[in-house]
């Protein structure tokens, strides 16, 4: 897809069978923004229907999308595929749903025993970690924005307890990024799956357990219907960031203006999505509690044994991949420090609090 073809292409179906080009009249680019979420899905949907939303007040209607949710355009795992093969200008969803391409990716969303949502943009903000972002994105002609984080997750929906690391053995379990690596080295089948499927392979028992994102959407999607038995927190994923993603080439055409925009909206749609999940997430444990669900923390052998195998597994990836590496040279010292102020000043106050 070269450069000029998004801005003159006119809307719809190419001969090629590309999905999304720009309509334009009068000045106004129009563009398809397919997402890996329900785009109704609070929090995970809803980032992207906000980001849409403030592009189009702040820029007058300029610059519109059509948002299409998991599967109406292309599939959930599939989008930031269509972007970069230029059959969609732009895409939304976590990175690590792409990290078949590139295991780098999964520290754009999250990795295990890694940065909170907070020290996860800080990172990218301050401490280099958008650059690194960037030149490897613009590897596949990518430009990617950070638009959110969902906070850090549940660990877990089980319809039996755990009570050590020889529970996990042979369970089939729905978990994404690499927390299924470090769960395999525990004995543990770990099956991703998109999340419009999780519920019904859960209620069928094709799957034992199922790892989603949090009590607001784990409710949502209804898995204490299923079982009344819920892990906290997700170690394997302590935060897990969102991302608007741009074809490099879509992107350059757009004017400074929009593009400072796009920017902008994407950061309204980050604050919004954090203080979203925050405040239902703590609402909804609330009534999930009432409802019955039993919330337990993981057992001490358990923890041990994750954090053992990501160990392994952080390090396997980096002596495969130079992305990795690249990516653990930034990534890790900024950890170590965000883990120092977090005890020095974060853990005193909540055990302030009671």
């Amino acid at each position: 897809m070269h450069r000029r073809t998004f801005l003159k292409t006119g809307a719809g179906v190419t001969a090629a069978g590309a999905l999304a080009t720009p309509a334009i009249a009068q000045g106004k680019i129009k563009w398809k923004l397919p997402t890996a979420f329900p785009k109704m899905a609070p929090g995970v949907g809803t980032n992207v229907t906000t980001f849409a939303a403030r592009v189009a007040a702040m820029s007058d209607g300029r610059l519109t999308f059509d948002v299409y949710g998991a599967g109406e355009l292309v599939p959930p795992f599939g989008v930031e595929d269509a972007v970069q093969q230029g059959k969609a200008p732009v895409g939304h969803g976590p990175t690590y749903y792409a990290a078949g391409k590139n295991p780098a990716l999964h520290w754009f969303t999250g990795v295990p025993f890694g940065m909170t949502s907070n020290e996860h943009y800080a990172w990218l903000r301050w401490g280099g970690g958008q650059e690194v972002w960037d030149e490897i994105y613009a590897q596949r002609n990518l430009k990617p924005i950070y638009s959110g984080n969902s906070n850090t997750q549940s660990g877990g929906w089980f319809k039996k307890p755990i009570e050590s690391v020889a529970d996990l053995q042979g369970l089939n379990m729905r978990i994404a990024g690499l927390g299924g690596e470090i769960y395999r080295k525990l004995g543990v089948n770990a099956v991703l799956m998109p999340p419009p499927e999780i519920f019904q392979a859960l209620q069928s028992g094709a799957i034992d357990a199922a790892e989603w994102v949090g009590p607001m959407l784990d409710q949502a999607f209804g898995l204490q219907k299923i079982t009344n038995l819920c892990y906290l927190p997700a170690f394997n994923e302590p935060g897990a960031g969102l991302a608007v993603v741009f074809n490099a080439d879509a992107w350059a055409e757009l004017p400074a203006d929009l593009q400072a925009i796009c920017e902008s909206a994407a950061l309204t749609a980050a604050l919004e999505a954090q203080a979203q999940f925050d405040h239902f997430n703590a609402k909804a444990l609330v009534e999930l509690k009432a409802q019955g669900v039993e919330f337990r923390n993981f057992p001490a052998d358990v923890i041990a044994g994750l954090r053992a195998a990501w160990d392994e597994v952080q390090d396997d990836l980096a002596a495969a991949n130079p992305d990795v590496a690249r990516v653990r040279e930034s990534y890790d010292p900024a950890l170590g420090q965000a883990r120092d102020y977090a005890v020095a000043m974060t853990a005193p106050l909540l055990t302030g609090r009671g």
